[in-house]
């Protein structure tokens, strides 16, 4: 029996991990018949079937669970030997890949990937925007961003930003015209920019004042799914906008914008990095939360 190569090994470990064959494929940047062949050779040279395959879906077997339990700590073992040797080398390689919002993945670009680029340039940066709460293990991702209320609670989590707040805003000739709301029931009587989840959801405007807490499922014609837009068609006129504080600080500066109902609109916990606590973090993700750590919020 000839030894499978660890390519083999990663291929099996990959296809597992997705329960895909396309997932997987992506992954390793091969194509999804070459990943194919390389599982059944494998399967062919230790004379064992370790994939139960349907048309819609991959599993491992009985026999391939057992085998997976006992390689997954071996090939994570040698992931962190080899990042060890890279770090006594000064040289962390390889791809990290993130996940996270909108404006978590704007609020990387603007304070921690210049640095970051800089001091680690042998590491490859993916950087995903996804509206939806990933399973980032699942999914493929070295980490995620989310804010603190939305981090999973088995994760590690690292303060990208202090706490900050939503607010409602709206330009100043809209409100000449329509008048300011004074407490979040008021919104019922006004133009609202409507914000459309990932799920399909319309979001329920949230408030909070001495312990009491509204939700408002505001009246408007316009829905928009995209933070910044929602920005730009407040500024316009078009009605009031609810957005976190962070995303509209330029046009509240200049005066485009006005915030309403501020009193209504305490902080809530800022953006953190996350990632396993199951998982080894690799030097590339270390390196990363050590550059992060180093610079002023």
């Amino acid at each position: 029996m000839t030894k499978p190569t660890l390519a083999d090994l990663n291929a099996l470990k990959a296809v597992a991990h997705y329960r895909s064959f396309r997932k997987a494929a992506d992954e390793l940047g091969v194509s999804r018949s070459s990943l194919s062949h390389a599982i059944a050779a494998l399967e062919r040279n230790l004379g064992v079937r370790l994939l139960h395959r349907t048309t819609r879906s991959v599993a491992p077997t009985e026999a391939g669970e057992r085998f997976l339990q006992r390689l997954t700590p071996a090939l994570e073992g040698l992931d962190q030997a080899i990042d060890a040797v890279v770090e006594d080398g000064g040289h962390p390689t390889g791809t990290l890949r993130i996940n996270g919002g909108e404006e978590a993945i704007r609020q990387l670009l603007k304070r921690v990937v210049p640095t970051f680029l800089q001091r680690y340039p042998h590491i490859l940066l993916d950087l995903v925007i996804d509206g939806r709460l990933a399973d980032i293990v699942k999914e493929g991702f070295d980490a995620g961003i989310r804010l603190e209320e939305a981090v999973p609670q088995d994760m590690i989590a690292v303060a990208l930003s202090e706490d900050f707040r939503f607010l409602a805003v709206a330009a100043p000739s809209y409100l000449a015209a329509a008048g300011q709301p004074l407490v979040p029931e008021d919104l019922q009587h006004h133009q609202c920019i409507r914000q459309r989840l990932p799920s399909g959801k319309l979001y329920r405007w949230e408030f909070e004042k001495r312990g009491q807490q509204v939700a408002v499922d505001v009246p408007g014609a316009m829905t928009l799914n995209h933070t910044m837009l929602m920005i730009d068609a407040a500024a316009a006129g078009l009605g009031i906008a609810y957005v976190p504080e962070t995303a509209a600080q330029q046009w509240l500066e200049e005066g485009r914008l006005t915030a309403v109902l501020e009193d209504w609109s305490p902080p809530v916990g800022g953006l953190r990095l996350y990632y396993s606590s199951h998982r080894h973090v690799s030097a590339a993700l270390r390196a990363f939360i050590e550059v992060m750590k180093s610079i002023p919020r």
